[in-house]
């Protein structure tokens, strides 16, 4: 018999209305935009730098877990829980990897290219065949990705190198990531996100142990307040949204961050990304385009 709380979860997730569902996901978005904010901040440049990425990564879903622990109700183990506990991790780090070791700009439309990995997984995973109207999107995404690694490898030092290396693996990560909240969406959303969070905690902490950097209050404050308003809150937001509208309409409102997230890194630190970073970028923002807008599929609110 179901709990009071998973009832009233369910109940409220049914009365949402497409239009709430997309507001809940533009928030998200514009909370997740401010990870370039937090992570290009010059307060913690003791320390290392090749490491600053895990080391965020440990802080950032430590303080979001806490937050989260007290809201989580439904708890129940689901084999899916795996495979988005992994993906999620792996966002985690090689998102914030890339944030660190390379441009704002170059680490989250990297990231963006998620949606074309969901495609691919839809296709491979799911047997869903794609549609004539996805190769041109394809093709000018993935001509955007070509650009920006062929300029960062062969016109940048090493670290930036390994920098968009991680971008790239995020961005396939984070399909991983909205594929399995999909499939969860029936879960109450407290407990993904504490777990997600969590597991990503657990699995970087022998590494924070190992390095032995600790914050001091002032920095501990910034990480607590960039694990709970960059992360915490958007993923709640996030699944909420998710319940109601499909994944590929995510993608499309998703499409808000990577203009948003430069911005604030060039606004509060000065980081001007390089032109093949705004051409590659504007490839990848033309292919999510074509796919999201100019193909029609986006769905009618009621």
């Amino acid at each position: 018999m179901p709990s009071r709380d998973h009832t009233s979860e369910v109940l409220s997730s049914a009365s949402l209305s497409k239009t709430a569902a997309r507001l809940c996901v533009v928030g998200a978005v514009i909370l997740w935009s401010t990870s370039g904010f937090f992570t290009k901040s010059h307060f913690f440049d003791n320390w290392p730098i090749e490491w600053r990425g895990a080391m965020f990564g440990f802080w950032r879903t430590l303080a979001a877990a806490i937050v989260l622990l007290p809201l989580v109700r439904g708890v129940r183990f689901r084999p899916m829980l795996v495979p988005m506990v992994i993906s999620f991790a792996g966002m985690n780090i090689t998102f914030l990897t890339a944030m660190v070791l390379s441009t704002a700009a170059n680490a989250i439309w990297l990231e963006s290219t998620a949606p074309f990995w969901v495609l691919l997984s839809c296709l491979f995973l799911f047997r869903e065949p794609l549609q004539k109207r996805d190769f041109l999107p394809f093709l000018a995404a993935f001509a955007g990705v070509a650009l920006i690694l062929t300029f960062e490898l062969t016109r940048t030092e090493k670290l930036s190198q390994l920098g968009v290396i991680a971008g790239l693996l995020s961005g396939i990560c984070y399909g991983g990531v909205i594929v399995t909240l999909r499939q969860l969406r029936e879960e109450n959303s407290a407990w993904l996100v504490a777990l997600n969070h969590a597991a990503s905690a657990v699995v970087l902490a022998p590494l924070v142990l190992l390095l032995g950097y600790w914050p001091t209050p002032f920095q501990l404050a910034w990480l607590v307040t960039f694990g709970v308003v960059q992360m915490a809150i958007p993923y709640l937001l996030l699944t909420t949204g998710l319940k109601v509208i499909p994944s590929h309409e995510v993608a499309l409102i998703g499409l808000l961050e990577p203009i948003l997230n430069p911005i604030w890194a060039y606004l509060v630190w000065g980081e001007r990304p390089a032109w093949w970073t705004l051409a590659g970028g504007t490839c990848i923002l033309l292919g999510l385009f074509l796919r999201y807008v100019a193909g029609g599929n986006n769905t009618t609110s009621h």
